[in-house]
């Protein structure tokens, strides 16, 4: 499997380049946002970026933000930063990162960490597989799900990235809008009644998964 590599520090780069070429991976390095960019739009595109934040000619989740907005906007995506406060990671998921691991780090977690990515990037079509979106209609497993305005544009934002954390703030912004007089509490308390309702169409599901203080994903 290829890879795409951004990060400025060589010592970063040759233990990251290293530890994934040993687990059979090809790794491609890049320095500079602007080299990345190049890459990007050659084909075939890398199947995994790993990238820095801090970078020479630019803010690395300035390029995560356009590939959610692009062609490649299903590329999995891993944040390597510095930073390590919980903001620094929730904002860096909130603006399309699947995934964020703090500097220093293991290079044997971040295999691992890239392995889980990549299985869960294969199974996506999966996840999503038993709904079907019609228009304001929704059936999960074919049967016709009874949800709110509200239920569901929180299940169809859920929806637009299987997988992904989406923290409530975005949640929020998505579903009520930014001038809601609304908070975490009631993305909460809708997030239950709409898991309450696609247990009813499909009891042996789960697809709801909570991730606490970061948000909400839809899992296999």
């Amino acid at each position: 499997m290829s890879l795409l590599l951004l990060e400025d520090d060589p010592a970063i780069a040759d233990t990251v380049v290293f530890a994934l070429q040993r687990e059979g991976f090809t790794v491609e390095h890049r320095a500079w946002l602007a080299e990345a960019r190049e890459r990007l739009r050659e084909t075939p595109a890398p199947e995994l970026l790993i990238l820095d934040i801090g970078l020479p000619d630019g803010h690395g989740l300035d390029l995560c933000r356009e590939l959610r907005a692009g062609p490649l906007k299903a590329l999995p995506v891993i944040v390597l930063s510095a930073r390590s406060e919980e903001m620094d990671r929730v904002l860096g998921l909130e603006l399309g990162a699947d995934d964020y691991l703090a500097k220093p780090f293991s290079p044997r977690e971040l295999v691992a960490r890239v392995r889980a990515l990549l299985r869960r990037a294969q199974a996506a079509p999966a996840v999503a597989a038993g709904f079907v979106v019609d228009g304001a209609r929704v059936r999960l497993d074919g049967v016709l799900l009874n949800l709110t305005k509200l239920e569901l544009g929180l299940l169809l934002k859920l929806l637009q990235a299987p997988q992904r954390i989406h923290s409530r703030e975005v949640l929020l912004d998505a579903v009520w809008g930014t001038s809601a007089d609304s908070g975490d509490r009631t993305v909460d308390t809708h997030i239950k009644t709409l898991r309450a309702k696609l247990r009813e169409a499909a009891p042996t599901r789960d697809p709801i998964k909570t991730h606490r203080g970061m948000g909400y994903s839809l899992e296999p």
